[in-house]
């Protein structure tokens, strides 16, 4: 099976195949087999009629046709072996020779990985922010408790900052009521915000029972960002009543039997939120530091087929939310212009699209594999952050092919997890950072606990090779 390969561009090959047809006959066999079980012709039993019969009644193409769809996909496969290719794409075959009883020849057009050379990863160096945590932090995390273990009594008087009220809303334009600015029994917090603007002035000095209108922009539904009129009733005041930040709240909230112990705990666990998001921030800075100093073109089609994944995502999001792009960035204050952001999101999926890249070709260097306890953990890992089961990670897993794409995940995580090793790593400050919190596989946190079901399912996922669709001709 001699083969050759021609470089169209640093992402793109032609492989060129020729396959006598000594290496053909067991695939003619199968299709005149499989085409004899299939017709019925009289004076012949099924599944016995000759190949001269089927050749004369159906013509010898299509049974080449079949034959050759069989042979093609090992054939295309060693050709890639052979040629130590990494494809990134299903290729684009034709046949562009076919000397029945001789040869045939096809060729195949495949995006493949650009060649480039990693880094000593010992020689990658990044820097990330220091660890610092406030005392604001922890008398914050302290307030929520209190307000957690607080208690409300009903106050006879005008409605003050910190009560909780109920409230009723009435909106209305053009005199016309507004079914998606109504409704009634709402509890809110007076001075906490993030309802309706006007509404902290308009119930501030409001008895039970008393009502005032205002004009407010509406922040959903489908007349989301006009103006409308308000009328806001308060049916009831409530005060609440924090207890006291000492010993005996202390016993009341957590396990600890003196504030300064609770305080302390809190203060561990705000650090330890803390080193989570600086071992994150080093996993990110390394990898960005390793693709800034590469110098290689993102294969043009993929990148196009990314991006118009994304945006296509991006705009299924905002629609599903009622939100055009320009209102979205009016609510989250960007200072960007549609066009920039669009812009910006181009920029990252061609980064992301290197990124896995650089982590495939680190991970076939590195010579890194998947088993099964890679794999269960992941599934373990995926029921945590969806709150759902393992079993039903895996199930879904299963039923809708994503075996191979979640194993790659895994592969360059733990690629990524070797590289962030290798490199140094400190804060601003000049500081070693410990990165105990990054796991083997390049996820952040303590490890996840095993799961039977998944166990058993990453088991089953883990004896079947991922494969992709067979090339045809």
């Amino acid at each position: 099976m001699p083969s050759t390969v021609e470089q169209l561009s640093p992402s793109r090959v032609k492989i060129t195949i020729e396959v006598p047809f000594a290496d053909l006959k067991p695939s003619l066999d199968k299709a005149y087999a499989q085409i004899a079980k299939q017709v019925t012709i009289p004076g012949f039993r099924k599944g016995k009629v000759p190949p001269a019969v089927i050749d004369q009644r159906f013509g010898r193409g299509a049974v080449l046709q079949e034959a050759i769809n069989d042979a093609l996909p090992d054939q295309y496969s060693r050709a890639v072996v052979e040629h130590e290719l990494n494809p990134l794409a299903q290729p684009e075959i034709e046949v562009t020779r076919l000397e029945d009883g001789d040869v045939v020849e096809f060729t195949a057009d495949v995006v493949v990985r650009p060649d480039f050379e990693l880094p000593d990863f010992a020689d990658v160096s990044a820097t990330v922010d220091p660890l610092s945590v406030d005392d604001a932090v922890v008398d914050e995390q302290i307030d929520l408790l209190r307000q957690r273990f607080g208690t409300q009594h009903d106050a006879d008087r005008p409605a003050a900052d910190g009560d909780i009220v109920t409230i009723d809303l009435l909106g209305r334009k053009g005199g016309e009521e507004l079914d998606d600015a109504t409704a009634e029994g709402i509890q809110y917090k007076v001075g906490a915000g993030g309802m309706l603007d006007g509404l902290d002035d308009a119930v501030t000095g409001l008895s039970a029972g008393e009502s005032k209108e205002f004009t407010s922009t509406l922040v959903g539904g489908p007349l989301r960002g006009e103006e409308a009129d308000i009328t806001v009733t308060v049916q009831k005041v409530a005060e609440q009543e924090l207890p006291e930040a000492d010993d005996e709240f202390a016993q009341l909230a957590s396990e600890f039997d003196t504030i300064d112990e609770m305080r302390a705990d809190l203060r561990t666990r705000v650090e330890q939120m803390a080193r989570l998001d600086q071992a994150a921030q080093a996993r990110d800075r390394v990898l960005e530091a390793v693709i800034a100093d590469l110098d290689f073109e993102v294969p043009e089609s993929l990148l196009e087929s990314e991006t118009r994944a994304r945006h296509e995502q991006i705009n299924a999001q905002l629609a599903q939310a009622g939100l055009t792009l320009d209102q979205y960035l009016a609510d989250a204050e960007e200072e960007q212009t549609a066009e920039e952001f669009w812009a910006d999101v181009d920029t990252r999926s061609a980064q992301a699209l290197k990124a896995q890249l650089v982590l495939d070709k680190a991970a076939d260097e590195l010579e890194v594999g998947v088993d099964q306890a890679d794999l269960t953990q992941h599934l373990v890992r995926r029921a945590q952050q969806n709150n759902s089961t393992p079993e039903a990670e895996a199930q879904h897993m299963m039923e809708h092919n994503h075996t191979g794409e979640w194993m790659t995940e895994i592969r360059r995580g733990k690629a990524l997890a070797a590289l962030v090793a290798a490199a140094t790593v400190t804060d601003s400050d000049g500081n070693a950072v410990d990165l105990a919190n990054l796991r083997p596989d390049g996820s952040i946190g303590e490890a996840a606990p095993a799961d039977d079901a998944a166990d058993e399912a990453a088991g089953d996922a883990a004896d079947e090779p991922a494969t992709e669709e067979a090339p045809k001709a």
